[in-house]
């Protein structure tokens, strides 16, 4: 079964509802931007349609236009909402998970902020660290070789094929785990820390990968109920919309699930999975062998340490 309490979890969850509360507004606010963005350009769409014979067309490839729009403007946001939201909850997390308190008179909000400054200077500094950390998960998940070494039986591949694709999946919290551990320790290097972060979980990677699998069934469960429960709101809401309502209603309802696992089954996976990899790593060391091997197969783990070290072999700077 999986080494992480849900009570414990749920638990933080509770402490922490500033944040909560904050994701709650930023990936609700996304979904009814979506709502809205698509609603008005079925409605400019269907309104110039009638210009020709087929205004249900151009209501539709309207409302594409807004949807696409909203698209674009989450895509060149999405480095800011990982700075401000997601490593300060983080931060927050940590402190809790290790039974300390926030200093007097200071905020959750306000400790992250400082928290995430100190650590990783500018958005832009905290984004580049984060691609590069998912580059190298991406690579340790191929060196572990997936599920396909533990059934080498004929026949078996279409599932050898979807568990190791539910694998790479479950790995989608492990970037944020390791941030935690920059976090965690105190680090005023976050390029070389994470080096020594990513190394920590290739040696306890098939422990992590267990209980970030059972994650991943959860949290996709419980946001498939959601999807089922909002798409018949959603279908009376865009039936109030010209052209092909269906359409819109089933991408809003997938827009709200997402939303809601964003907002609130995210944090509750990462707390989990840093109680493992917590736990995982006590007393341990990075493993030089491992670090070898992450060299020889991740052109971004060398990025990594070409960051964390200068050319005269000391440490750099965030």
């Amino acid at each position: 079964m999986w080494d992480f309490s849900i009570a414990r979890a749920i638990g933080l969850m509770v402490r922490t509802m500033p944040f909560i509360l904050t994701r709650m507004a930023i990936y609700f606010g996304i979904t009814f931007a979506y709502i809205v963005a698509t609603g008005i350009g079925a409605a400019i769409g269907y309104g110039i349609g009638h210009v020709g014979s087929d205004p249900a067309a151009f209501g539709f490839w309207g409302g594409a236009a807004g949807f696409v729009f909203v698209s674009i403007g989450v895509y060149w946001i999405r480095e800011y909402i990982l700075y401000i939201v997601k490593a300060g909850h983080i931060a927050v997390l940590v402190k809790l998970m290790d039974g300390e308190t926030l200093p007097d008179g200071q905020g959750q909000v306000a400790y992250a902020k400082t928290v995430v400054t100190e650590r990783f200077g500018e958005a832009s500094v905290l984004f580049a660290l984060d691609q590069l950390i998912k580059g190298v998960i991406g690579a340790i998940t191929g060196l572990i070789g997936g599920i396909a070494s533990f059934i080498p039986i004929p026949g078996l591949d279409g599932l050898v094929r979807f568990v190791n694709a539910v694998i790479r999946m479950s790995m989608t919290y492990v970037d944020e785990v390791v941030l935690a551990y920059n976090i965690r320790i105190g680090s005023t290097n976050p390029w070389e820390t994470s080096c020594d972060g990513l190394v920590l979980y290739a040696q306890n990677a098939k422990t992590i990968v267990k209980n970030a699998i059972w994650l991943t069934i959860f949290l996709y469960i419980f946001a498939g109920l959601v999807f089922v429960l909002i798409l018949g709101p959603m279908a009376a809401l865009f039936y109030l919309f010209p052209g092909d309502a269906s359409v819109w209603a089933v991408l809003a309802a997938i827009v709200f699930a997402w939303a809601f696992k964003a907002a609130v089954l995210e944090p509750f996976a990462i707390a989990c999975l840093m109680e493992v990899y917590f736990k995982a790593i006590e007393g341990q060391t990075p493993d030089p062998l491992w670090d070898r091997r992450l060299s020889d197969a991740s052109a971004k783990f060398r990025d990594l340490k070409d960051k964390a070290f200068g050319a005269g072999g000391q440490p750099a700077t965030a």
